[in-house]
């Protein structure tokens, strides 16, 4: 037949695409609710309002530090869902915060101080990209879980913001502390970019004993309590605390790796490869959990 019978019947209709169940797009709004955070404290900061800009960072990390934790209980884990973390993760803690200490102080030095916020941001937008190459590294040790290779973003944003919060705890801001902002601006870049090993903290609070559970209530109200009360004083103390605390995270990876050498040596399986060991490649954005998020 040269034309055939016309049907007048129309074909089923056949969805291109299946459905996305909606635990899937829980963890994506929370990291879409954290990039908002981050674009609104770039506006805040250009408004002159640091201390609602800085809220909005720290509001930001504590979106960060759930998302991925959302996803792996939710079994809502996605490659989209690791990708929009990267990117908001560029956003809020690395283009906000450097912005934000350009126009607390930085400006003043001009070209220099616009060089010191631009390194940070691109210092974040490095250490992202690497993680987001380095994911799926077959040499890691099972112990290297417990690392991050450098500062983590979201830490790094919030120790970098260290300088204004001592202004808003009466430090006055010379030419001198300007610059001495500069110089730390610089360091917590490197340390971002840097290969020192840094506790992750994924392994703790996934199982809570019986017997801690209403401890762990307390001291979450009172953490947020105070944080509400006294929010440059627990920020202050927060990041000197967790500056002071890198070298141990140093010494402890380097006990693993002399372990592991030892029962390499020894003849006993170490739980590794033969490679050399290497710092793990993570993103550190704060127990974001994003391996979790590839899945």
């Amino acid at each position: 037949m040269v034309f055939q019978p016309f049907d007048p019947a129309p074909p089923p209709f056949r969805r291109r695409f299946k459905a996305i169940p909606v635990r899937t797009l829980l963890p994506n709004l929370i990291t879409l609710l954290a990039l908002c955070a981050g674009l609104t404290a770039i506006r805040l900061a250009v408004e002159a309002k640091l201390e609602l800009a800085l809220a909005a960072i720290v509001f930001a990390a504590l979106l960060d530090g759930i998302d991925g934790r959302v996803a792996r209980m939710l079994k809502g884990t996605s490659k989209f869902g690791a990708e929009l973390d990267s990117l908001a993760d560029f956003v809020n803690f690395g283009v906000a915060p450097a912005l934000i200490l350009y126009f607390w102080g930085l400006h003043e030095l001009k070209s220099a101080g616009w060089i010191a916020a631009l390194v940070f941001a691109i210092c974040a937008g490095l250490r992202l990209a690497r993680f987001n190459v380095m994911i799926d590294d077959p040499n890691k040790p099972a112990w290297a879980a417990d690392f991050f290779t450098g500062i983590p973003a979201p830490a790094g944003a919030i120790t970098v913001l260290l300088p204004i919060y001592l202004y808003f705890l009466g430090v006055t801001t010379s030419l001198a502390v300007i610059w001495l902002t500069f110089a730390y601006t610089l360091a917590i870049a490197l340390l971002m970019v840097s290969r020192l090993p840094v506790f992750s903290g994924k392994r703790v609070g996934k199982r809570v004993p019986p017997e801690m559970v209403l401890p762990v209530f307390v001291v979450v109200v009172l953490f947020v309590a105070l944080l509400i009360s006294y929010p440059w004083v627990v920020l202050t103390i927060g990041a000197l605390v967790y500056l002071a605390f890198l070298p141990f995270g140093w010494l402890a990876y380097r006990e693993n790796v002399r372990k592991d050498a030892e029962a390499l040596a020894a003849g006993t399986p170490a739980g590794t490869t033969e490679a050399p060991f290497q710092p793990p490649a993570d993103d550190g954005d704060s127990d974001s959990d994003r391996p979790s998020r590839l899945n």
